[in-house]
């Protein structure tokens, strides 16, 4: 994620601490935000959001990071990844792959408003 930093008070990003990967990136208003996936193993996967003023640098992750992640004991229980996500002048629309032990669907997560709440 280029030159990510580390805001005052985040909690533990452990579920992203192989590798973050695979973002998409949406302009919104001023800002650039960032959907992408974070890797805490090479099998777990969890989505997260950041943002950044000029699209390159000091990217901010969000403190609810990560925004989507497995269902326990649901068809997404393993990993989630892969984000696409749009806004449709009245919500967030974010279809993503899940994953539960060999099978993978995909599912849509969908958020009320513009405002991301960072």
């Amino acid at each position: 994620m280029g030159q990510a930093r580390e805001e005052p008070g985040l909690p533990n990003n452990g579920w992203e601490k192989d590798r973050v990967t695979a973002c998409q990136v949406v302009k919104q208003g001023d800002w650039h935000v960032m959907f992408y996936i974070g890797f805490s193993d090479k099998d777990h996967a969890q989505i997260g959001l950041a943002r950044s003023k000029d699209g390159i640098t000091d990217w901010q992750r969000h403190r609810a990071n990560p925004v989507i992640r497995p269902g326990k004991g649901r068809w997404d229980a393993d990993a989630v990844y892969k984000p696409y996500a749009i806004f449709d002048g009245k919500r967030w629309l974010l279809w993503y792959n899940g994953r539960r032990g060999g099978v993978e669907q995909i599912g849509v997560a969908t958020h009320d408003g513009e405002d991301l709440g960072f």
